[in-house]
């Protein structure tokens, strides 16, 4: 049981249907805990940690395995083989919504329906394509995360999940971001913001949910409609009434219902 004492893998609730909830950067499972009230009476949930997150030992992370999104997605076939999965419902926020796609390329029997919160495939902006980021902004985020990690997370946390520095959701997602070892988080936010997945979409074949809030920092609104046109697989989105990029903590009471809806709903 190596992967999933090294991911803190933990399964509760009751139900025969089986749901994933896959954290973003930043972040661990925690992010998901006004949720999983929610659904641990009704589905079997199966919560882990990305290597990398302040809850896993740093001794783990490896710097060549996690310098492409690929890594996360072995690792995430990898817990669901030693767990004996044999179909769920993935639910994957920011970078494990990509994470979550990949893996289904790679193997769609195990999953029966994707719902992505906050995704994006690209951050850096293209030609025809709008990712909110240009390579100099990049530049300077990495810079400001390498210079002074800590002045850096008090900047950037109220940012990214859209609140003031007072806020329980601004300080439990500093607190994550904090427990992050620095050299790592550099080397996490380099391989995300510096993907680009977008020839990946064709080839999926699971159904896809697209959430987004309406005003996200890190990912357009325009980007989750871009998903939607590219994917290989049905995809719906629903734009949320919610700011930031981590509404599942900021505004759990417009994501849960929005949530249980596309998770007992179809295509």
């Amino acid at each position: 049981m190596y992967l999933t004492n090294a991911h803190n893998v933990h399964v509760l609730g009751s139900g025969h249907e089986l749901i994933v909830l896959a954290h973003g950067f930043g972040t661990d499972q925690s992010v998901w805990k006004h949720v999983v009230p929610n659904l641990e009476n009704s589905y079997r949930l199966i919560m882990f940690d990305n290597m990398g997150a302040g809850t896993t030992n740093p001794d783990f992370f490896d710097f060549e395995r996690y310098s492409t999104l690929h890594g996360y997605a072995y690792d995430l076939l990898a817990i669901l083989e030693e767990l004996h999965v044999d179909t769920c419902i993935f639910v994957g926020h920011s970078v494990s919504g990509l994470v979550g796609i990949l893996a289904s390329i790679e193997r769609p029997d195990l999953f029966s329906k994707i719902i992505t919160i906050s995704a994006s495939p690209r951050y850096l902006n293209d030609i025809d394509y709008f990712g909110g980021f240009e390579q100099e902004d990049l530049n300077q985020l990495f810079e400001a995360m390498q210079s002074n990690f800590k002045a850096w997370v008090s900047g950037f946390a109220p940012l990214a999940v859209g609140a003031d520095l007072d806020s329980m959701a601004v300080q439990e997602f500093s607190r994550t971001l904090f427990n992050v070892r620095p050299d790592i988080a550099l080397s996490v936010a380099k391989t995300i913001f510096q993907s680009d997945m977008r020839s990946m979409l064709p080839h999926v074949t699971v159904p896809c949910h697209i959430l987004q809030s309406s005003k996200d920092l890190a990912v357009p609104v325009t980007v989750a409609d871009y998903i939607h046109q590219n994917l290989g697989a049905k995809s719906i989105v629903e734009i949320l009434p919610s700011e930031g990029h981590l509404p599942q903590l900021s505004s759990p009471a417009i994501v849960i219902p929005v949530l249980l809806r596309h998770i007992e709903g179809y295509i």
